[in-house]
């Protein structure tokens, strides 16, 4: 009547609620001081977003350094939301950020179908139409919202302030995501038909120009409350623990059962050979955006946490240079291992970025940018699968199902008529074979 739980499963869950409970025993008790529990939560964050990155770059084979972009599109999303909520006491953040990815989402899906049966449209000409209807398609939603914003202020103000509070955080989380997503798949329409080294310097120079328009959000844009250059103050801080553990468990289960699906297969299929994935009939281009929006979601994700944890945001934190910090984890921790970038996105936070930092002299950290460069360099000449390499965790790693009585016995046919076969006469009027044991 109950199907029996796997061992791997009660493994890996018990494990990971033990890991929480543990953590967060300590943080209730004030064993963990304010400094840990912040190195804490944001190594569950650059766990989130390296996840994502490991599933474009080493899953799919797609070399891309334009994760901290969408990393960076969801925290000022999410802290944009949030922010007019608890400081203006307004939602109209997140009815226009609802109603603008909604609108474009639905754009998307339904021109990507009616596009599929056409042929020989190239991909600007695909960009230039999701444009132009994407555009089209947030004017709308932003003369609706002004009709929706009074009914869901009074709705909000009505529950008590935490709960309030607390919806409109998560709402704007996932809201990072959807945002994080839809852009990257407008960016990835054309760039993804580069090849792979043009391909990851097109999405640097994403990152360059997502860095750029963020020092200039409150002179270009006119979000005032961004404030440029300067850094966005006042977000309210409700990351906790909890929220962390939730959004990266959930990422995992569904990157593991991603991974273990038809899809999964498809996805690592582009990255051991494009041209044989074509030939087996495979949309390699589909498989490619799919797996590129995919992880950029995450990243959107992984963003909006980290915005909340603070509660300060400036444009200097997703740099040039801080972009290779999620292809540094999952290059430490191993191309293609979910299990590998878990351990060295917090491992890389709490050790590098929290020990470190109180156990070596001040100044060091100047150095820190010199130090990761070598240490990648070693562990490349080292180890190059990566210190964990395709390890995974039992209930992480994709076990072939055994195969069925009736294939067993069909080969066990195949091989005794291969043995047959073998069996030829000899010029004595005898019978030799190539294989002694079929005379026996």
């Amino acid at each position: 009547m109950f199907k029996k739980i796997p061992r791997d499963h009660l493994i890996f869950f018990g494990g990971a609620f033990l890991i929480f409970a543990v953590i967060q025993v300590l943080i209730s008790a004030g064993i963990l001081n304010d400094f840990f529990i912040v190195i804490i939560l944001i190594g569950g964050a650059m766990a989130i977003v390296s996840i994502g990155l490991n599933l474009i770059y080493g899953f799919n084979g797609q070399f891309s350094l334009g994760q901290w972009g969408f990393y960076a599109i969801g925290a000022y999303c999410a802290a944009d939301i949030t922010y007019r909520w608890s400081v203006n006491k307004s939602a109209d953040g997140l009815i226009v950020v609802l109603l603008a990815g909604t609108f474009s989402g639905l754009a998307i899906v339904l021109i990507r179908h009616a596009l599929s049966k056409t042929r020989g449209l190239d991909a600007l000409s695909a960009f230039t139409l999701y444009l132009l209807a994407v555009i089209v398609l947030i004017l709308i939603a932003l003369q609706i919202s002004k009709f929706l914003i009074p009914p869901i202020n009074s709705l909000l103000h009505a529950l008590p302030p935490n709960i309030s509070m607390e919806l409109v955080f998560v709402l704007s989380i996932i809201l990072a995501g959807v945002v994080a997503a839809e852009v990257s798949f407008m960016f990835g329409l054309p760039v993804l038909t580069l090849g792979s080294d043009y391909f990851g310097i097109a999405t640097l120079g994403f990152t360059v120009i997502v860095n750029v328009l963020l020092n200039n959000s409150d002179t270009m844009f006119g979000f005032q409350e961004m404030k440029g250059a300067r850094g966005m103050i006042g977000i309210p801080q409700v990351t906790t623990w909890f929220w962390v553990f939730l959004f990266l468990l959930l990422v995992v289960i569904f990157t593991r059962n991603l991974l273990h699906s038809s899809y999964g297969r498809a996805i690592v299929s582009v990255r051991e050979d494009e041209i044989a994935a074509k030939a087996m009939g495979i949309d390699v281009a589909h498989y490619k955006i799919l797996t590129f929006v995919i992880g950029s979601f995450m990243a959107g994700i992984a963003g909006g946490l980290y915005a909340h944890v603070n509660g300060f945001l400036h444009p200097n934190t997703f740099n040039f240079i801080a972009s290779f910090n999620p292809m540094i984890i999952i290059v430490f921790g191993g191309l293609g291992s979910i299990s590998g970038t878990l351990i060295a996105a917090f491992t890389w936070q709490v050790v590098l970025e929290g020990v470190l930092r109180l156990i070596l002299p001040s100044g060091f950290e100047t150095w820190r940018f010199v130090v990761y460069p070598i240490l990648l360099i070693v562990v490349m000449l080292l180890r190059p699968a990566g210190i964990f390499g395709g390890w995974e965790m039992p209930y992480l790693r994709q076990i072939l199902p055994p195969l069925s009585h009736k294939v067993k016995s069909h080969s066990t046919d195949d091989s005794q008529s291969a043995n047959i076969k073998k069996l030829t006469p000899a010029p004595d009027g005898g019978i030799s074979t190539e294989n002694p044991e079929a005379t026996k």
